[in-house]
C-alpha cells in the first residue's frame, strides 16, 4: 500500500456544504502522478464507493482521476497494513470530496496489489504505476449515443402522401433492426430527409443507444492444426494448468519451427473454454501479421489488440472491453501488463528472451518478469517461451521454481538450417567492379564475401528466397571528413549521426535530432569531403543490388516499416514470393515463417559481441540463432552463413556446432563465478541535467554516503557511456549485491538523506539490461 500523504492539496478552496443526512467517510485516493503516496478525500456513502473505484478528485485548481485504495477510519488512522500517515491527518470535515465516480468497473485487489508490488520492487512512484493502468482516460466516460430508426407503430397519418422512397425507407425497417440515419438512408437508396420527415410524421421512431465496444467470441472449439505426438503432450500439459486454477510458470523450449504457437493457442482455448481472459505479450505487436493470422485461423476471430500505434479510439474501445470483460484475449505490447482485467487466467510471454520487453524509461520494469509476478499474485499460469530462453528462467527451472516442456524437433518434418562460418580474415569481401550508373561506384568496398555471393546466386537459380542480416539501421553508422577527420557527432549526444541515405538525412538514434548532410566539411571547410563509413542495411541493399540487379529486394527495418499496416503488407509479399531477398535488422528474427526462404546471410555476425554488456554474448547467440531460424522451416533444407572475424569465439562455435545448451551452460557458470545476475543483484542509478557541475556535485553527494556493507559493490560516479542524451549530462552508479539482500531497502535509505533540484533527474534502474 503506498503510504498517505498530508498536504494542503487536501485542504478545500473552499468549504462545501455537508447535508445533515449523508454519512460521511474517508477514502485514500492515489491519483496517476509521480507523488510518493495517496491522498485522503471524503464522500458521502451512498456515492457506493469501492476500493478500486476510479473517481474524479479535486487537487488544486483543478479535477484529476484517481482510484481509492482504501477506506480509512473516520479519525484517519490507517487500517491494518496500510502503514503511518506522513503525518497527522485532518479532520473529516475539513476534506475535500470525492467530486465523481467513473462508471467502470473498480479495479481488482489483484490489481492493486501488483501496482504496489511493480512500485516497491522499482521503487518509482505509486502514481506513476498507475498512470499506466489508467493509460486511456477517454475510456472513463462511457461511450457516446447512437440514434437509430425503427419502424413505429402509429398508423398511417390522415392525409399522409406515401411516395415511393418512403415506402422503401417503411419496408426496410419492417423487415429488420434499427439502423442508424446514414445506413437507413444508404439501403433504402434515399436521402436523410425522407427518413427525418417519416420520423417527424411519427411514422419512424428515434431511439437512443450506448454500444459498448466488445471484441467476438474465439471458438476455443474450432479445429486447429495437427499437432504432433509432442506437441500434443505439451499441449495437454498446459491446458491442465489452466484447469487447475493455481499459479504455475512453464517454460515452453523449443526449436525454431517447431509449433510453439500452436500449442500455447491450446491453453488459450483452454482458458477462453473456461470463461477466462488470457494476455499474450509480443515484443513486436506491430510485427505481429503472421501470429494474428495464426490465431483467426484457429479460433475464427482476431483478438484484441494493445500496442502504441493504436489510434486514441482504438485504444479507448480496447481499455473498455478489457474492463468489462469483453475482450476474452489480448495480445500486445509489455504496457498491456498493466490493463484493468478483471478475470484474468493466462498469460504467454512469446519470445521470452528479447531484451524488448524491459522498459527503459519512466518506471523501468522487465515485463517478462512481472508478468510471472502478476500470475502469483491472480493465482493463475503464466507460459514463458522461446527457442533461446534467458539464462534468468533456465535458472528457475534448475531451481524447480519453473517447469520446462521442450520441443526439439522442427514441425512437419522440416530440418533445422546447416550453419556454416565465413572467416572474413581469410574470405575478404571482393570490391566491386564493372558496375553501371546510379549505384555504388567502380572499386567500392563491399561487405559480401566472394562465398555469400556465390550462395545468394545459387539460391536465387533455384528460385528460392534469401535473406541478409545486419543489425545496423541507415546507410552508414559514422561520416567523416577526409581531410580532416572530423566526425559529425549529434549536438545532443555524445553519439555519432548516423547516415539515412534514402531519406537523405542525418540522424540520431537517441534523441531523434536530424540534419542534412553538409556539403563541406564543418570543421575544416573541406567541400565534397564527406565520407560514409560502414554498412547500414541500405548500404548493404545497394551493393545487393548491383550484384543481383534482376533480384527483387525489399528492406524490413524500424525505418522502413511505419506501422502494422506495412510490416503485414510486407510479409504478404515476402510469402507470396513477390521478394527474392530480404535484407533486414532484428525485426527480421522475430517469429516470421517464410517456407521458401531457404538462406540467410549474416554481414557482422561479430556486431553485439562486445561494449560492457554482460549479456553481450548471450543476447548475440540469441539473435544469432532467432535470424538463422527463418531459414528452411518447410520442405526445402535451410542453409546460414555467418560472417565473422573471430570464428573461434565461444558464440560463433555455439552455433555451427548446434551446441546450445553447452554454450548455454558456460555462460551460467560465468555469471555465477562473477556473482552476476541470476546469481546477483545489480541495480543503477543515473544522474542527469543540463548543467555538468550540478550533476557531479550530486553524484560526489551521493558517493560519500554510500553504503558500505558485506556483499555490496557500488561502483562509481562515472560518466555514462551516453555521458549527454538530449542535452542532459549524465552520470551512473552501478551496484552489485549477492543474491539474498534486498537492494531496494538498501537503496531508499540511502537515497532518502538527499534532496533533489527540479531540473536534475535520478532513475533507478533494479535489474538493469542497458548500460548506456
Amino acid at each position: 500500500m503506498p503510504k498517505r500523504l498530508a498536504s494542503t492539496a487536501t485542504l478545500p478552496l473552499e468549504q462545501e456544504p455537508l447535508t445533515q443526512s449523508s454519512t460521511l467517510r474517508r477514502a485514500a485516493v492515489l491519483l496517476p502522478l509521480p507523488l510518493a503516496g495517496a491522498y485522503d478525500y471524503r464522500f458521502a456513502e451512498e456515492m457506493a464507493l469501492e476500493p478500486g473505484s476510479v473517481v474524479s478528485v479535486p487537487l488544486g485548481q483543478r479535477q484529476v482521476v484517481g482510484a481509492v485504495w482504501e477506506f480509512l477510519p473516520e479519525d484517519g488512522r490507517a487500517e491494518a497494513g496500510a502503514g503511518p500517515a506522513s503525518a497527522k491527518p485532518l479532520r473529516l470535515e475539513k476534506l475535500r470530496p470525492v467530486a465523481e465516480v467513473f462508471p467502470v468497473p473498480p479495479l481488482t485487489a489483484v490489481a492493486r496489489r501488483f501496482l504496489d508490488w511493480v512500485a516497491d520492487y522499482t521503487l518509482a512512484a505509486p502514481g506513476s504505476v498507475l498512470r499506466m493502468a489508467l493509460s486511456a482516460p477517454a475510456a472513463l466516460a462511457p461511450p457516446r449515443a447512437t440514434t437509430l430508426y425503427r419502424r413505429s407503430a402509429a398508423p398511417l397519418p390522415e392525409g399522409f402522401r406515401m411516395t415511393p422512397a418512403r415506402r422503401r425507407v417503411l419496408d426496410l425497417l419492417d423487415e429488420g433492426p434499427a439502423r442508424a440515419l446514414s445506413e437507413t438512408a444508404a439501403a433504402a437508396g434515399v436521402g436523410p430527409s425522407v427518413v427525418k420527415g417519416l420520423a417527424a410524421a411519427g411514422l419512424v421512431e428515434a431511439v437512443s443507444l450506448q454500444r459498448e465496444p466488445s471484441f467476438d467470441s474465439p471458438d476455443p472449439g474450432r479445429p486447429g492444426p495437427a499437432l504432433s505426438d509432442q506437441q500434443g503432450e505439451a499441449a495437454d500439459q498446459l491446458r491442465q494448468a489452466v484447469a487447475a486454477e493455481a499459479f504455475s510458470v512453464t517454460l515452453l523450449d523449443g526449436v525454431t519451427g517447431s509449433g510453439k504457437t500452436e500449442v500455447y493457442f491450446e491453453a488459450i482455448a483452454a482458458a477462453i473454454a473456461a470463461g477466462r481472459q488470457s494476455l499474450v505479450l509480443l515484443p513486436e505487436i506491430a510485427l505481429s501479421a503472421q501470429w494474428l493470422e495464426r490465431f483467426e485461423a484457429r479460433f475464427g476471430v482476431a483478438p484484441a489488440l494493445w500496442h502504441s500505434d493504436l489510434s486514441s479510439a482504438q485504444r479507448r474501445a480496447t481499455w473498455r472491453a478489457v474492463a468489462f470483460g469483453r475482450a476474452p484475449v489480448v495480445v500486445g505490447a509489455r504496457s498491456a501488463l498493466f490493463l484493468p482485467f478483471p478475470d484474468l487466467g493466462l498469460i504467454v510471454v512469446d519470445e521470452e528472451h528479447d531484451a524488448a520487453f524491459k522498459q527503459e524509461d519512466g518506471v523501468t520494469y522487465h515485463a517478462r518478469d512481472m508478468a510471472v509476478v502478476r500470475a502469483q499474485l491472480g493465482e493463475i499460469p503464466a507460459v514463458l517461451v522461446s527457442a533461446t530462453p534467458s539464462l534468468e528462467s533456465l535458472n528457475n527451472v534448475r531451481g524447480g521454481r519453473y517447469r520446462r516442456l521442450e520441443l526439439p524437433l522442427r514441425h512437419g518434418g522440416a530440418q533445422l538450417p546447416a550453419v556454416e562460418l565465413v572467416d572474413l580474415r581469410q574470405d575478404k569481401p571482393p570490391r566491386l567492379q564493372g558496375l553501371g550508373p546510379g549505384g555504388p561506384q567502380s572499386g567500392a568496398q563491399a561487405w559480401l564475401s566472394g562465398r555469400l555471393r556465390a550462395a545468394i546466386a545459387e539460391t536465387l537459380a533455384a528460385q528460392e528466397q534469401g535473406l541478409l542480416f545486419l543489425n545496423r539501421r541507415g546507410y552508414a553508422p559514422l561520416t567523416l571528413c577526409r581531410a580532416c577527420g572530423h566526425r559529425l557527432q549529434c549536438p545532443n549526444c555524445t553519439a555519432w549521426l548516423v547516415e539515412h541515405r534514402l531519406a537523405g538525412r542525418l540522424q540520431c538514434h537517441h534523441c531523434g535530432f536530424a540534419s542534412r548532410l553538409p556539403k563541406a566539411c564543418p570543421d575544416c571547410g573541406a567541400e565534397g569531403s564527406m565520407a560514409a563509413c560502414g554498412p547500414g542495411v541500405e548500404r548493404l541493399a545497394e551493393e545487393a543490388r548491383a550484384l543481383f540487379p534482376e533480384a527483387r529486394l525489399a528492406m524490413m527495418t524500424s525505418d522502413t516499416l511505419t506501422g502494422p499496416g506495412a510490416a503485414a503488407e510486407l510479409v504478404r509479399a515476402v510469402q507470396a514470393r513477390d521478394v527474392d531477398l530480404l535484407i533486414g535488422t532484428q525485426i527480421v528474427a522475430k517469429g516470421h515463417h517464410f517456407p521458401h526462404l531457404t538462406l540467410v546471410g549474416v554481414v557482422d555476425a561479430d556486431l553485439g559481441l562486445y561494449g560492457g554488456d554482460l549479456r553481450a554474448a548471450e543476447r548475440t547467440y540469441q539473435l544469432l540463432h532467432q535470424v538463422a531460424g527463418r531459414a528452411g522451416r518447410a520442405e526445402r533444407a535451410g542453409r546460414v552463413l555467418l560472417q565473422t572475424g573471430e570464428p573461434d569465439h565461444p558464440v560463433m562455435q555455439a552455433l555451427a556446432g548446434g551446441e546450445r545448451d553447452a554454450f548455454l551452460e558456460a555462460e551460467t557458470e560465468a555469471r555465477r563465478s562473477a556473482g552476476l545476475p541470476p546469481f546477483g543483484r545489480l541495480a543503477a542509478l543515473v544522474l542527469s541535467s543540463p548543467d555538468a557541475r550540478q550533476v557531479d556535485g550530486l553524484a560526489a553527494a551521493l558517493a560519500r554516503t554510500a553504503p558500505r556493507q558485506e556483499g555490496v559493490t557500488i561502483l562509481g560516479p562515472a560518466p555514462a557511456p551516453l555521458a549527454v542524451l538530449r542535452g542532459r549530462h549524465r552520470r551512473r552508479f552501478l551496484i552489485k549485491a549477492s543474491r539474498g539482500l534486498r537492494l531496494q531497502s538498501l537503496l531508499s535509505h540511502w537515497l532518502a538523506g538527499h534532496k533533489l533540484p527540479s531540473n536534475l533527474r535520478l532513475q533507478v534502474d533494479i535489474d538493469p539490461y542497458s548500460f548506456l
